[in-house]
């Protein structure tokens, strides 16, 4: 694992930020665990997204967003360039939401995306 800190290649809000801290805090999530963001196979749309915190690996890229430590594995980030990653406190909707401009097609939830 590369320990320097690169420029992230996507967004994090700053409802995403707060969230992620308070989540840190909340869960009392271990120094050595990075938020994760990535893809992986599956969902109605063909790929979901990631979202979690996790010890970082020798297959990851180390990103720092206003004291937020991301990780990215190095094969997900070309489905995740330009992502944007907010939070909404809606009241029909409250959860991370995911601007993917790499997805062509996504599902009605929001989580799954295509690319092709």
């Amino acid at each position: 694992m590369s320990t320097e800190i690169k420029k992230c290649p996507l967004v994090l809000t700053a409802g995403a930020i707060r969230e992620v801290k308070m989540l840190r805090y909340d869960d009392e999530v271990p120094a050595d665990q990075f938020l994760r963001i990535g893809v992986k196979g599956g969902g109605c749309s063909g790929l979901s997204y990631i979202l979690g915190f996790a010890v970082p690996t020798e297959a990851d890229e180390v990103y720092e967003i206003e004291d937020v430590k991301l990780i990215i594995d190095r094969s997900h980030t070309m489905y995740v360039m330009g992502m944007e990653v907010d939070f909404e406190h809606g009241l029909n909707n409250r959860g991370f939401t995911f601007k993917n401009p790499n997805a062509t097609d996504t599902c009605g939830c929001g989580t799954s995306f295509t690319t092709e």
